[in-house]
């Protein structure tokens, strides 16, 4: 897997000023690199060969100081076995207690990066190996030993060798999230520029590896200061967008660490009308309507979820935005809201934040819009949202905003709703505890109230006024205070016997 779940996203700004939004954008940036962190999603890649048995650290694995000592010499000074030494010692590294004797032993690290920059090709790649271990580690002191080896490992970026290339680009990946010391000296040595000349490599496992060692720069917590407007400059931005393709045989996992990348770069804000330009709306948008279809037919990749999240928020993200009126304007598709209720009822029981960024979407693209409401109506599916309303985990929320949103619209939208049900799913959603889901469905019930007469006899008819009478008694002053208003402004016996019939 590449990438979970869970952080909660963004919603559509309303009212609120620049600053407010600067700092919501660094509360929910922050929230996500430390989910990020707490479910792995930082987690660094170890590369392993087709042909290589998984390690297991069991006490036959775990190898004395002694033997170390031995197998580092036998690497020093035995030319004929040495090869064999290396594979050995690579192994081994993958036991923590090995990898910390190995750096301090003297010397250990800089017969290491001599055989790296040897002139042996096999040495060479073994080197990297073991390297390569040594950088997926979390103890701090082994990966901070590496770094004498990192010039040579972006030297190899342009090399020749695709396995070795794709090897280089995972290690240094896995140490560009080990700390901000490390990546100011990657930053030095030239690693954006090493990366935006990598992407065009036409073998898709080094595409996929430039896109994961691109990805823990972009979610440095100094990356939108120090690093993204470098990565605007190199040019990369095109290649991460021409990379995203649903086409297994392109490399799906590809399309997913050029994805990672693009949110990170939308989400920090920087820069952001440089990404529309280059087609950021059209090329996420258009890939998530296909996967949409992918989805509803069933036929879809095994895996493809994890391209549908990234491109998710960063389409979220772009609607958010200060200029999601003009991203809204590029976006006129009606394809793309059937992907996203497909999204949501292909994933809803089994990858919940996937139905909740797809919600979240939605809601983005019909605030303040009335023609992705409009489509929502003609398409009819405002059914799905209702079927959503006895959900938690924030999905009845979301599914409450966007029903606001097209209620919003007018009287017209109003009776629309109305006649496809919505009333009649509001008495659930009222008997709820959650103080949120009460105040959205007061919301559109007023809404729906004041927009059609019919709507409130309707709700008269069907025990509505006890309804809101009991709300009257509940704890939150503001759920009383609207409750009442809705019973004393449109629904009093006195209104609602000078209501004309429609």
């Amino acid at each position: 897997m590449w990438r979970l779940n869970v952080v909660r996203h963004k919603l559509r700004p309303q009212g609120t000023n620049l600053e407010e939004l600067k700092i919501s954008r660094r509360e929910h940036e922050k929230a996500l690199r430390q989910a990020r962190r707490d479910q792995q999603l930082v987690s660094k890649r170890r590369l392993q060969e087709a042909d290589e048995d998984d390690f297991v650290e069991t006490a036959e694995g775990l190898l004395t100081k002694e033997q170390i000592m031995q197998l580092f010499q036998g690497i020093k000074h035995s030319s004929e076995e040495r090869v064999n030494h290396l594979r050995t010692l690579r192994r081994a590294l993958r036991c923590k207690k090995t990898q910390l004797t190995f750096v301090k032993l003297e010397n250990s690290m800089h017969v290491l990066v001599g055989l790296l920059s040897g002139s042996n090709a096999v040495h060479q790649l073994e080197a990297a190996y073991c390297l390569h271990e040594l950088s997926h580690s979390d103890e701090a002191t082994v990966p901070l030993a590496c770094l004498p080896a990192t010039p040579y490992l972006l030297t190899f970026l342009a090399g020749q060798s695709p396995k070795l290339t794709e090897l280089c680009l995972y290690t240094l990946g896995n140490l560009s999230a080990e700390s901000e010391d490390i990546r100011k000296k990657l930053l030095a040595q030239g690693i954006i520029p090493a990366l935006a000349s990598c992407i065009q490599c036409p073998h898709v496992a080094v595409t996929e590896a430039v896109g994961y060692a691109l990805s823990q720069l972009l979610q440095a917590k100094e990356a939108p200061e120090k690093i993204i407007p470098l990565v605007l400059q190199s040019g990369v931005t095109q290649d991460l967008l021409s990379a995203l393709q649903s086409n297994p045989e392109c490399g799906i996992g590809t399309a997913v660490e050029c994805a990672w990348c693009l949110h990170y770069l939308i989400s920090s804000n920087v820069n952001v009308d440089l990404l529309v330009a280059q087609g950021a709306i059209f090329k996420s948008s258009s890939l998530l309507v296909t996967l949409g279809g992918a989805v509803a037919s069933e036929f879809s990749e095994e895996g493809i979820e994890q391209l549908i999240s990234p491109l998710l928020r960063c389409l979220g993200n772009l609607l958010a935005g200060t200029g999601g009126e003009v991203c809204r304007e590029q976006i006129r598709d009606s394809r793309l809201l059937v992907a996203l209720c497909a999204f949501i009822q292909a994933f809803l029981q089994t990858r919940t934040y996937i139905a909740r960024e797809s919600l979240w979407v939605m809601n983005n693209l019909t605030a303040e819009d009335a023609i992705f409401c409009s489509v929502l109506l003609y398409l009819n599916l405002v059914p799905v949202l209702i079927e959503l309303l006895p959900f938690s985990k924030g999905i009845n929320i979301m599914a409450l905003r966007v029903l606001c949103n097209t209620a919003k619209k007018g009287p017209e939208y109003c009776q629309q709703l109305h006649q496809k049900g919505v009333l009649s799913a509001l008495h659930t959603t009222l008997r709820m505890a959650d103080p949120e889901i009460i105040h959205l469905s007061l919301e559109l019930l007023h809404m729906m109230v004041a927009g059609s007469s019919q709507v409130a006899c309707e709700l008269v008819k069907q025990e509505g006024i006890s309804l809101l009478e009991a709300i009257q008694y509940n704890s939150q002053e503001e759920l009383r205070i609207r409750a009442t208003f809705i019973l004393d402004r449109y629904l009093s016996p006195q209104v609602l016997a000078n209501t004309p019939v429609e």
